[in-house]
């Protein structure tokens, strides 16, 4: 089941590296983030270091993205992703 999900998650993250640039879905920021946490999550675990000062506006936006994810287990965070990419693929082919 592990491998099953597994699979599955690095399909979602190759559908998520090769989408179009010109492509139907035009995803926001907030949105981008919350990929971002989930795949961090699912990747790396928990965040770790200190939070980017407030001048480095993107990398403290991520910091904090990914934060929020904190504490999820790792095949909850794939599941999620997962998910997301699905459900972008319905709504948007």
């Amino acid at each position: 089941m592990a491998d099953d999900l597994e699979t599955r998650f690095e399909q979602a993250v190759n559908k998520v590296r090769n989408a179009p640039d010109d492509g139907s879905f035009k995803p926001s920021n907030e949105f981008r983030l919350k990929m971002y946490a989930l795949y961090r999550q699912a990747t790396d675990g928990d965040v770790t270091g200190k939070r980017p000062g407030m001048l480095k506006v993107v990398e403290r936006a991520k910091y904090d993205a990914w934060s929020k994810a904190q504490g999820m287990p790792r095949d909850k965070a794939m599941a999620a992703y997962i998910e997301q990419v699905e459900a972008i693929e319905t709504e948007h082919g």
